[in-house]
C-alpha cells in the first residue's frame, strides 16, 4: 500500500502540473486562430496558421487529459452507476480501467512506432529504435514532413502524442491504484480542485 501510495502522488503531482499548465493551451489555439484570420484579412494568409492550430489542440488534449481523468471530469454514462456504493463502484472502476490499460499500452505503442517512422526508421521494432538512439548504435534517417505547403516536420506532435500516452497510462494505473485501495477502505491520493 505504501509503494502505491507514493506512486499515486508523484504521478498525480506530475500529472496535476503538467494539466495546470495546458490550461493556458486554449490562450495559444486563440491567439494562433486569431492571427490566422488578421493574416487572411488585412495581409497575405499564413501557410502555418491552420497545422500549427491543429498541433496545439493535439498539444492540449493528450497533454491536458491526464489532468481531467485526475480530477474524474471524464463522461461517464451513469444510468446505475450513481445508486451504488463506493466499495460497489471502486470494484466496477477497477474492472473497466484494465481496459483503457490495454487500450492506452496498444496506442503508447502504435505511438512509438509512427513517431520512429518520421524519424526515419522503417523497421518493425520501434522500442528497439529508440534504445538505438539511445546507446548510438542507430542514427535518425530521413525525417517525416506534412504534404502541406508549409511542410514542417512530424516528429516533434508525435513526440507529443506519445508522451501524453505514457502519461495518461501513468494516470489510468493510478486511477487502479486508487481503486484497489478503496476496495480495501483506504483513500490514497485525495484529488485537488
Amino acid at each position: 500500500m505504501r509503494l502505491m501510495a507514493i506512486y499515486v502522488r508523484v504521478v498525480d503531482a506530475v500529472n496535476y502540473r503538467i494539466g495546470r499548465l495546458m490550461m493556458w493551451g486554449l490562450f495559444v489555439m486563440m491567439g494562433i486562430l486569431l492571427w490566422s484570420s488578421i493574416s487572411k484579412t488585412l495581409f497575405l494568409p499564413s501557410l502555418w496558421t491552420l497545422e500549427m492550430a491543429q498541433f496545439a489542440l493535439v498539444t492540449y488534449y493528450l497533454l491536458g487529459g491526464p489532468y481531467s481523468v485526475q480530477l474524474g471530469s471524464n463522461v461517464r454514462m451513469d444510468l446505475f452507476y450513481h445508486s451504488w456504493s463506493d466499495r460497489r463502484k471502486a470494484w466496477f472502476d477497477a474492472c473497466t480501467v484494465m481496459f483503457l490499460i490495454f487500450y492506452l499500452g496498444v496506442l503508447f505503442y502504435g505511438g512509438l512506432s509512427s513517431t520512429a517512422y518520421s524519424l526515419g526508421y522503417w523497421g518493425d521494432e520501434p522500442v528497439a529504435f529508440f534504445t538505438g538512439l539511445l546507446t548510438g548504435s542507430e542514427e535518425i534517417g530521413r525525417l517525416e514532413r506534412s504534404s502541406t505547403s508549409w511542410r514542417p516536420f512530424i516528429w516533434p506532435v508525435k513526440t507529443i502524442m506519445v508522451v501524453g500516452f505514457f502519461l495518461m497510462l501513468l494516470q489510468a494505473i493510478s486511477e487502479f491504484f486508487k481503486d484497489i485501495a478503496r476496495i480495501r477502505g483506504h483513500e490514497i491520493g485525495a484529488t485537488r480542485t
